[in-house]
């Protein structure tokens, strides 16, 4: 099982050329599988994103949400273990609430998190998957 990042889900479906062919390889394999995540806050902030303009998408922002949700990477949903966990990561972690929890759901499940994120990367309390 692997959990992807915000910006891997968004890069994937969108076939953005910052994703690494290797990458697109490994979310391919696990979504055949029917085990390829995103944590549900990954809606979140990529809607956040576009309401700051910081994302957009040839399609409107709704059509493109309900259009990615079916391209076959699984949505897990948050949970208070999930809430829970993503307040008590051990040592610091940086601020953002989102990573906080993404990071939180790949600890809850065990899953190999996918991210080119170097807070992230360099947070030594979650799995990462090999790259």
């Amino acid at each position: 099982m692997i959990l992807l990042d915000t910006h891997i889900w968004v890069w994937y479906l969108n076939q953005d050329k910052r994703l690494k062919q290797k990458t697109k390889k490994i979310v391919d394999q696990f979504r055949q599988k029917n085990e390829a995540y995103i944590s549900s806050i990954s809606i979140w902030e990529v809607c956040k994103l576009h309401e700051k303009g910081k994302i957009k998408f040839s399609l409107p922002l709704k059509t493109w949400i309900n259009t990615a949700i079916t391209k076959g990477i699984l949505i897990h949903e948050l949970s208070p273990d999930i809430y829970l966990e993503s307040c008590s990561l051990p040592e610091s972690f940086h601020g953002d609430t989102a990573d906080q929890i993404i990071v939180a759901t790949s600890r809850i499940l065990n899953a190999g998190l996918i991210t080119y994120d170097h807070k992230i990367l360099n947070y030594e309390y979650v799995a990462l998957f090999p790259l």
